[in-house]
């Protein structure tokens, strides 16, 4: 057990490379969708580092790494069928990363809110976390579409805390990537970056205040943070 109170804190996430492992999921629909244009499956690892900003920059990346570009209308199709894709079997292949369910119980026992902070569409990210038994966990989950702007702005960081109840000077980040430090840092607060995400630059790099490597460490780790 925790020792010590989060009573008026709000730790926020983001989702894709922090809290679950979507890459494969992503990566399946992505690939479905490339082949409605004949193009070649990039590597899951390549996909890692695409994610972050959204299905239409996701299509965009892809395609460029195969040489091909698109009209918007004909992006905004490709990306509508992503989605089909993407909601029909939203976590046959995803997974919770270890120790997540421990960690979001000891923030909440210590009386902290908890919130996701996410660039995915706010209605699939609702459906991918209770299709992996973690949405009601949270007080709030604030996709990119409900905000007017999203990381690494901070108001989406903002947004994410205060319709989850809390407060910014008592809140902290967890993400994978520079638009999670980004959009803390903007907003004046803490963040913590996970080592297993989808940055596409090392952890060390993002200007994260702090890192972990596993899940057990964020608690005490919050708690230290938010006392100082």
């Amino acid at each position: 057990r925790l020792t010590g109170s989060l009573a008026d804190a709000t730790i926020v996430f983001d989702l894709d490379g922090t809290l679950v492992d979507t890459a494969p999921d992503l990566l399946r629909a992505l690939n479905e969708t490339l082949d409605l244009e004949g193009l070649p499956h990039p590597p899951l690892g390549q996909v890692k580092k695409m994610v972050g900003q959204g299905a239409r920059a996701l299509i965009e990346r892809a395609a460029t790494l195969a040489g091909a570009r698109f009209l918007p209308e004909r992006l905004d199709q490709l990306t509508n069928a992503f989605i089909g894709f993407y909601r029909a079997d939203i976590a046959s292949k995803s997974s919770v990363y270890a120790g997540v369910p421990e960690a979001l119980t000891a923030l909440a026992e210590a009386g902290a809110k908890l919130a996701v902070c996410t660039n995915k569409r706010t209605d699939l990210s609702v459906q991918l976390l209770e299709e992996v038994k973690l949405a009601h966990r949270f007080s709030a989950i604030v996709g990119a579409d409900s905000v007017q702007d999203r990381k690494p702005h901070p108001d989406h960081f903002r947004a994410a805390v205060s319709r989850a109840g809390g407060s910014i000077r008592r809140a902290i980040m967890i993400g994978d990537s520079a638009a999670d430090v980004a959009t803390a840092k903007g907003a004046g607060a803490p963040v913590i970056v996970v080592r297993f995400g989808y940055a596409d630059l090392a952890p060390e790099k993002l200007g994260a205040d702090a890192l972990i490597n596993r899940y057990d460490e964020l608690p005490r780790l919050a708690l230290s943070m938010l006392a100082a």
